[in-house]
C-alpha cells in the first residue's frame, strides 16, 4: 500500500500508478521530454509490473492527447487549465477505458482514488461521473468529434500540413503509424553469431519469439517488448538495442578492413558500435554533448570494442580534428526527430515548425565543416530521423550545388524510395522515419 499525501488512508500501488502518470503527462505538455518526464516519477515502492503499466499509460496518453483532450472537452462543464495534473489524470482515465486492456470498473475507482494523491480531494466526484459518463455514451461521444487529422490521429496542425506536403500519396498511412507502438529491435553482434543463430538459439532458447528483419541482416524485430536486462547476451555485449532503419548506415558506409572512420555525432554510440562489429577499422566516435559521449564509452565497454571517444563540435573540427582525413565519414545529424515519432510521441507536441529550417541550417554547417576532412576518393554518409524534405533531399541538393568537388553515390537498395537524391523511408512495420544520401569526394 501507498500512503496519501494529504491523508493517513491509505492508497493502492494502482491508485498511485495513475497519479504517478497523470503528473509525467502534465510535465510533457509543460515542455519536458517524456524521458525526462518519467524519470521524475517516484517509483520506489512500484513493482516492475506497476512500472510498466505507468510508462505505457503516459506513453499512450501522450500519442492520443489531442483526442483524449476534445472527448474531456465535450464532458466537462468548464475546462481545467489551471489544474493541469487533474486534467492529466482525467485524459489517463479516458484512455484506460479507450485503449487499455483493464477492467472498466478497476480503471475508473483507481482512477477517482489516484485524485486524492494529486492533492485535489474537490475533484474525485467530478472525475468519477466524467469517467461513468464516457462509459455511457462512448459510441455518441467518439462520432461526435471532428473528422480533422488534427484531432483524430493527434498531430498539431503545422506537422499535419508539413507531412502531407512532403508525403502526399501517404500522409495519412504516415499519421497512423507514428500512432504505432514501434517493435523493440536488436542488432545482433555479428562477432559473436549471426542474426539468425541468436533468433533460434538465443531468443528461442529464452521463450522470446522475434524475425530478422528484411534488407538489415543483423536486426531482430521481436514480437513482444521486455526488458532489456531479459535479452540473453545482452550484459556481454552479444546483442544491443537498435532500430532496423538506423542500421542502414553500416552497409553505406562500404566498410573494408583498416579505414579511418569518423562518426561525427556518434552518441549513444550504436552506429560506432555497428561499424566496429562489421569491420576492424579506426573508428573515432565525436559527440559535443559529454554526458552522451559517457554513454558511448559504457556502449563500447559492454560490446567489448574499442573506439577513439573526442569531445567536439562537428562545426569546428579545428578544435579536435588530427589533420590526418578520413575514409568514412557518417554524418548522422541532430535533426526534428520526426521519423521516431512512434518511439517518442513527445515529440508531436515539443517540436515546433520554426525548429525545421533552424535544424538544416545546422545539417548544412555540419556538411560543409566536416566534408574537408574526408579523404579524396573517400565516402560520406548523411542521415536524419526525419520525415521532413527540408532536413534530407534539400539539404544535400543544396550541398551538392555549393561544392563542386562532391558527387552523390547512389543508394541501390529494395528499402524504402529513391528522390532526387538519397533515399527515404517512411516509419510503419520494421522501420522508423529516415532519410540517408551518400557523396564521394572527386578524386
Amino acid at each position: 500500500m501507498v500512503p496519501s499525501e494529504n491523508s493517513s488512508v491509505p492508497f493502492s500501488a494502482s491508485a498511485a500508478v495513475r497519479a504517478e502518470a497523470a503528473r509525467a503527462v502534465a510535465r510533457v505538455m509543460a515542455g519536458r521530454t517524456l524521458d525526462d518526464a518519467l524519470a521524475a516519477c517516484s517509483t520506489g515502492a512500484l513493482t516492475t509490473q506497476n512500472r510498466s503499466l505507468l510508462q505505457a499509460m503516459v506513453y499512450g496518453v501522450v500519442r492520443e492527447h489531442t483526442l483524449l483532450s476534445a472527448l474531456a472537452a465535450k464532458l466537462l462543464d468548464k475546462p481545467l487549465e489551471k489544474q493541469p495534473d487533474v486534467q492529466a489524470l482525467l485524459l489517463c482515465g479516458l484512455h484506460q477505458l479507450r485503449s487499455m486492456r483493464m477492467p472498466a470498473h478497476a480503471a475508473v475507482a483507481e482512477t477517482v482514488n489516484a485524485v486524492a494523491l494529486l492533492g485535489a480531494h474537490w475533484g474525485r466526484g467530478m472525475v468519477n461521473a466524467v469517467l461513468r459518463r464516457y462509459q455511457r455514451e462512448r459510441r455518441e461521444l467518439e462520432d461526435a468529434l471532428p473528422t480533422d487529422p488534427v484531432v483524430r490521429q493527434s498531430h498539431p496542425a503545422w506537422l499535419v500540413d508539413a507531412i502531407r506536403r512532403d508525403w502526399p500519396r501517404v500522409w495519412k498511412k504516415v499519421l497512423l503509424e507514428n500512432n504505432e507502438q514501434a517493435p523493440l529491435t536488436l542488432r545482433v553482434n555479428r562477432r559473436r553469431r549471426p542474426a539468425t543463430a541468436y533468433l533460434q538459439q538465443a531468443l528461442g532458447g529464452a521463450g522470446l519469439r522475434g524475425h530478422v528483419v528484411a534488407d538489415a541482416p543483423d536486426a531482430i524485430a521481436l514480437d513482444e517488448a521486455v526488458p532489456v536486462n531479459e535479452l540473453p547476451g545482452f550484459a556481454d555485449g552479444q546483442v544491443s538495442v537498435q532500430d532496423a532503419s538506423a542500421q542502414f548506415a553500416v552497409e553505406l558506409l562500404q566498410l573494408t578492413p583498416g579505414l579511418r572512420v569518423l562518426d561525427a555525432c556518434a552518441a549513444p554510440g550504436g552506429k560506432t558500435a555497428h561499424i566496429l562489429e562489421r569491420v576492424d577499422c579506426e573508428v573515432t566516435a565525436l559527440d559535443v554533448d559529454p554526458l552522451r559521449l559517457k554513454r558511448v564509452e559504457d556502449n563500447l565497454a559492454r560490446l567489448q570494442l574499442k573506439a577513439i571517444v573526442k569531445q567536439g563540435d562537428a562545426r569546428d573540427p579545428k578544435a579536435w580534428w588530427d589533420e590526418k582525413p578520413f575514409d568514412r565519414i557518417l554524418v548522422d545529424a541532430p535533426c526534428s526527430g520526426t521519423g521516431v515519432i512512434r518511439r517518442h510521441p513527445d515529440i508531436k507536441f515539443l517540436r515546433r515548425r520554426e525548429d525545421i529550417p533552424r535544424m538544416a541550417h545546422t545539417q548544412r554547417d555540419m556538411l560543409h565543416a566536416l566534408w574537408p576532412l574526408l579523404a579524396p576518393g573517400g565516402v560520406l554518409v548523411y542521415a536524419v530521423c526525419s520525415v521532413f524534405s527540408a532536413e534530407g533531399v534539400d539539404v544535400v541538393s543544396r550541398f551538392l550545388q555549393d561544392e563542386p568537388g562532391a558527387r552523390e553515390r547512389p543508394i541501390d537498395a529494395d528499402w524504402g524510395e529513391a528522390l532526387a537524391h538519397g533515399r527515404r523511408l517512411a516509419p510503419g512495420g520494421d522501420f522508423d522515419g529516415f532519410f540517408y544520401a551518400r557523396l564521394e569526394k572527386r578524386t
